[in-house]
């Protein structure tokens, strides 16, 4: 017997339904605060039909796509619930439709002042919520055309993709930094 389009869905259907393994699902709790599923007495947990929507856009982006949990958060965060569970069904029209609504609603927000040894310049060729670039090389500036390069003030070589890498890497190291000396 089928269950309606409706009706709520406990863990191991969602799971089973995405391909995916209960504890990823429970994980993705603790990453994304817009995964609310209800929790029953026992701590069972019933996915209304929009959480399931959001987790296959989650898992599309994450999967399909080569996002980071971090580019999906922002992605969240700028553009909302309703753009990612559209991103898994693949309507591109209410995708962008959501963008431009979220970009005309976003108001410049203050913020706050690093100090200069811990501070990260975000490069103009970042984009909010783009996928991690596929690395198809070993080293860093060793494979690949002078056209896509830039000098830095050391005046070595360093592409646009490498930086962007890099930057990757030290946001990565800097969250890692800030949980060790919350442990502390």
């Amino acid at each position: 017997m089928e269950k309606s389009p409706d009706a709520f869905r406990t863990i191991s259907e969602v799971a089973d339904d995405l391909d995916l393994p209960q504890h990823v699902l429970r994980f993705w709790e603790t990453r994304f605060p817009q995964i609310k599923p209800m929790k029953r007495g026992g701590g069972r947990r019933y996915y209304r039909p929009e959480d399931v929507e959001l987790l296959k856009g989650i898992r599309h982006l994450l999967y399909d796509h080569g996002y980071t949990i971090k580019g999906v958060q922002k992605l969240l965060k700028t553009n909302g619930n309703k753009f990612v569970a559209a991103a898994a069904s693949g309507d591109l029209a209410t995708m962008e439709a959501l963008a431009a609504q979220s970009e005309a609603e976003q108001v410049p927000v203050h913020q706050p002042v690093v100090p200069p040894q811990k501070q990260v310049v975000f490069e103009d060729d970042q984009i909010v919520g783009r996928p991690k670039p596929p690395s198809n090389r070993r080293f860093f500036g060793l494979i690949g055309g002078a056209e896509d390069q830039d000098f830095s003030a050391t005046g070595s070589m360093i592409g646009k993709e490498d930086r962007a890498l890099l930057q990757e890497a030290l946001f990565d190291l800097l969250e890692c930094k800030r949980l060790l000396d919350q442990v502390r």
